[in-house]
């Protein structure tokens, strides 16, 4: 395919692209026209000029390497100073941009044209699942049932991967729109002409903007970020997709069908509830984002109710009200005349306009309140509501009495997705999970014992005395006299986490809070201790009554090591009376995360991805024995080293009988903006997560089949094979991990203000373990290795197969007939593509040790175009991506701007780190951090 120039018009009237280009590439040819229009006109001499001779040189060597143009090009670069270069890789960053845009347009474009074929639409669509559970003989009342067992819970995350600022989102997002008019309307050439002209003002001002932060961002940027979503996305489509849910039925089904559409959907939130590692998350923070939550529920609800009662302006001489809803106006008379000093006429014969008038103001009040405490005030204020459920009570009155009186096409529309929104997001938003790393808790508790008269020595204990003495202290109506002025700042701080949890809970509601996950989980004794601090809180314990339990304890298991042992850890706590007893009063729902970084960090992806199929089966096995219901939490990222990949294949790779209708699921760094920043792509990305998630819960309602016994067998090996293989190079290399720091632009990721977490564990450390996975997965990534999301693929699988044709079948078959095994191997097909050997090769000139490097590259190399072949092979193709050209031809777009500033970062890490005094260095930091943010914005999904 051609690749567009960033060239610039020569006429002073903008030009659409020529006819003969079509679709996206017509698009991108638009936007790399007007964006050359505005690098000729506002940016530094010549940058146009170096833009485009950069893209072709380096398109010329992908075509044919010549060391003699690779020379010159890098001399050009080398020549060029920091505010050049700054600008140069702007130009690329924004490009990507643009190329993003154009991709998201015409994405959306397909799609409606599929809708108004009136066809059969796409696979992952609400429409064609449910068309292909007709087929399969799933009735009606099946999909019902189904349908009520669904918890379909994205949580939004906060990880050091997510370079784009809220402002350049606006601008991202008024470019799409004015793209969108571009495509829906016929236009003259006037009209054509103001459109493109406001394109060009938009990528103007994009280009004027500042892309990287001035400073790091601080834990509420961070949540401001993640409402951002919310108000520009989240708001609008949910209803949607509950609303195009129950069309499929209907049409599938027929006009008839009486399957209702549960509200199912809920969001989560670990920002400014994760502080494992992560100091600036401090009690006071965790309490002030579930505030900023609620502020932003309360905002959009007052919205809706003020636009409902300007629409429901039915009058009561003209249609009769239920009796329930004329009692509940006159149990508010009180309200509506003292408290809110209305005239006893007003709105007298328009019930439902003075219904929603008293709604609002309930909600007005609810909404000063929550701003006060946000401000650190308390004021006197009215009444509002008690709680989200005693607001969709009132909801649920207007609905059924529109209903009574005929009026059910009224209750359909806003009313019905102002309900919808409720039951979804409540007054909390977002579900904050907590996170903390269980050495705190447990440093706690010690610290507790100690402080007791006579207390044992809780450290001494073996495992079955811990959880024997933890059980009675829970049980206990008083287990600890305790004197916080006595304790350590990290107990006293780990204490009122607890506190601030109960506290938020009774202020805004009993789901404020999802699950309190604890990281680095190795005994049953590190979910006791969490029960026991709750405990302290009044979270959980035992009163004459009997037992009660309100925090959610979700145990992380994220290294190999703690895979491999899930089950005796889960065993053994379900098997703990006073757990058993606390889970059965909570409602006998066990939530368990699986981390998809570390295990990769720790074993390799084979190793890894098989560990986590494994723990599923090995936990879900454990709970059903014991009539528990057990909902997996898939802590996985962007990139394929991460978990990441495409969430529906994600979703029906999962073993067989383990989802059971509910899945919890981490949506990391830039995926968030990928996937929500516009309300057309959240639409279908979730979509086609729902439609996953309908697909592989078919054994709630039917028998599926068991994966074959020999094709499990086959994965154990070569999983084996993998770990090994991955081990011997990471943990078996002395000079390893000085490659790797080297190698990538790690130092710079460290400095880049795109997270407010910390890229390493512990300062000054260079071990494996110190490394965070996300750093680890980012700086492969930025020097075209990709390494975690294949390395040990292609070893372990030549050495199961050999040369044997017939081992080369049973691959080929477990391919197509085992999601698992496929999705696992089109995600690393994805990864190679990613992948570039020639580039990382030229971040050798970055290492010490030049034959120690060439030597590990060496064997990187040599196990890439392995797992190329072996690859290759099993899924019968001739290239990498041939199954997704779509996809492939967008990976394949981003190449030609990719290279050219891979090799800019290398020049700059050069400089950046030979220079002798800090002063000197910070001449360069700007445009390495800015080859960071356009490599990441090119690869897409980084972290």
């Amino acid at each position: 395919m051609t690749l567009p120039e960033l060239t610039a018009t020569p006429e002073t009237t903008l030009q659409a692209p020529t006819e003969s280009v079509t679709g996206v590439d017509r698009d991108i040819e638009l936007f790399a026209s007007l964006l050359g229009e505005v690098l000729r006109e506002h940016s530094r001499k010549r940058v146009l000029v170096i833009v485009e001779r950069l893209r072709e040189g380096f398109l010329a060597l992908r075509a044919e390497d010549d060391p003699k143009l690779r020379g010159k090009l890098m001399k050009r670069i080398d020549g060029l100073d920091p505010q050049t270069l700054s600008e140069v890789i702007r130009a690329y960053t924004i490009y990507f941009s643009l190329l993003n845009i154009a991709e998201e347009v015409n994405g959306y474009q397909q799609r409606r044209s599929l809708v108004s074929a009136g066809g059969r639409l796409w696979p992952g669509s609400f429409d064609h699942s449910l068309r292909q559970f007709a087929e399969d003989g799933v009735t009606p009342g099946q999909l019902q049932s189904l349908l009520e067992h669904l918890a379909y819970i994205p949580v939004f995350t906060a990880h050091p991967t997510e370079a784009k600022r809220r402002t350049t989102l606006e601008i991202q997002r008024r470019i799409f729109l004015l793209a969108l008019d571009l495509h829906r309307q016929k236009l003259n050439q006037e009209e054509q002409q103001d459109l493109l002209g406001q394109i060009l003002n938009e990528i103007q001002i994009l280009w004027k903007t500042d892309d990287v932060r001035v400073h790091k961002p601080k834990v509420t940027d961070e949540v401001r970020q993640g409402l951002y979503f919310f108000r520009e996305s989240l708001f609008g489509i949910v209803p949607q997709v509950y609303r195009n849910l129950e069309r499929a039925a209907r049409r599938v089904y027929g006009a008839d069908c009486q399957v209702r559409v549960p509200s199912f959907m809920r969001f989560g939130s670990w920002i400014g509830g994760d502080r494992d590692g992560n100091p600036f998350v401090r009690p006071e923070t965790t309490e002030l984002a579930v505030r900023m939550h609620c502020e932003m529920a309360l905002t959009e609800y007052i919205a809706r109710v003020t636009d409902l009662s300007r629409r429901l302006s039915h009058s009561s001489a003209l249609s009769e009200p239920s009796p329930r809803f004329l009692d509940s106006l006159d149990d508010d008379e009180d309200y509506w005349l003292d408290t809110m000093s209305q005239s006893q006429r007003r709105y007298v014969h328009e019930p439902y306009r003075r219904k929603l008038v008293i709604v609002g103001h309930r909600l007005e009040a609810d909404l000063k309140r929550v701003r006060a405490r946000i401000h650190g005030e308390e004021t006197d204020l009215p009444e509002g509501y008690a709680d989200a459920r005693t607001f969709l009570n009132d909801l649920h009155l207007i609905r059924d009495s529109l209903i009574s009186q005929g009026d059910a096409n009224a209750a359909e529309g806003r009313l019905k997705d102002l309900i919808r929104l409720v039951e979804t997001f409540g007054f909390h938003l977002m579900q904050l999970d907590i996170r903390q790393e269980s050495n705190r808790h447990t440093e706690a508790v010690i610290e507790l014992f100690a402080r007791q008269p006579g207390a044992p020595l809780y450290e001494a204990f073996s495992e079955e005395q811990k959880l024997i003495a933890l059980g009675e202290a829970i049980a206990h109506p008083h287990p600890f006299i305790i004197d916080k002025g006595t304790l350590t700042a990290e107990t006293r701080e780990t204490l009122e986490v607890f506190e601030v949890v109960a506290r938020m809970r009774a202020e805004v509601g009993r789901d404020t809070f999802g699950a309190y996950v604890i990281s680095m989980t190795h005994s049953a004794s590190h979910v006791m201790e969490v029960m026991l601090l709750g405990r302290l809180a009044g979270l959980a314990g035992k009163t004459p009554a009997g037992w009660f339990c309100d925090l959610l304890i979700a145990p992380l298991f994220e290294t190999i090591d703690d895979l491999e042992r899930i089950d005796r850890v889960m065993g053994t706590l379900f098997d703990d009376p006073t757990y058993a007893a606390l889970l059965k009063a909570s409602g006998n729902l066990q939530e368990v995360m699986l981390g998809y970084s570390d295990s990769c960090k720790d074993g390799g992806i084979l190793s890894s991805a098989w560990k986590l199929y494994e723990a599923q089966e090995k936990i879900i096995h454990l709970a059903d024995e014991r009539g528990i219901m057990c909902r997996l939490f898939h802590g996985r990222g962007g990139t394929i080293g991460r978990g990441g990949g495409p969430t529906h294949e994600a979703i029906l790779s999962q073993p067989s009988d383990t989802v059971h209708g509910q899945i919890k699921f981490t949506e990391q760094g830039e995926v968030l903006s990928y996937r929500y920043a516009n309300p057309e792509t959240a639409l279908y990305e979730l979509t086609v997560g729902i439609s996953g998630l309908i697909k592989a819960s078919r054994c709630l309602v039917e028998p599926i089949p068991e994966v074959r016994k020999d094709y499990l067998g086959i994965m154990a090996e070569i999983a084996a094979q993998g770990e090994s293989v991955y081990r011997e190079l990471v943990a078996g290399t002395p000079a390893f991990l000085d490659y790797f720091y080297e190698v990538t632009p790690l130092d710079a990721i460290a400095l880049l203000n795109i997270g407010s977490r910390p890229s390493h564990r512990k300062k000054a450390d260079r071990s494996l373990k110190s490394i965070r996975a996300i750093p680890w997965v980012f700086g492969w990534a930025q020097s075209r290795h990709t390494l975690p999301a294949w390395y040990g693929i292609g070893s372990a699988i030549e050495r199961w197969r050999g040369a044997d044709l017939e081992r080369l079948a049973k691959l080929q078959k477990m391919y197509h007939e085992w999601p698992f095994f496929r999705a696992m191997l089109s995600n690393t097909q994805m990864s190679l593509f990613k992948a570039e050997m020639h580039i990382a090769h030229e971040y050798l000139r970055l290492a010490q040790d030049q034959p120690a490097a060439e030597e590990i590259f060496a064997r990187i190399q040599e196990e890439y175009q392995r797992t190329l072949t072996q690859v290759l092979n099993i899924a019968g193709l001739h290239e990498l991506m041939e199954e997704t050209p779509d996809l492939q031809t967008s990976l394949y777009r981003r190449n030609a701007y990719l290279d050219p500033l891979n090799h800019v970062q290398i020049a700059l890490l050069e400089r950046y780190r030979g220079e002798d005094t800090q002063e000197e260095r910070e001449h360069w930091l700007d445009p390495l951090l800015r080859s960071i943010n356009a490599i990441a914005a090119g690869m897409r999904n980084t972290g």
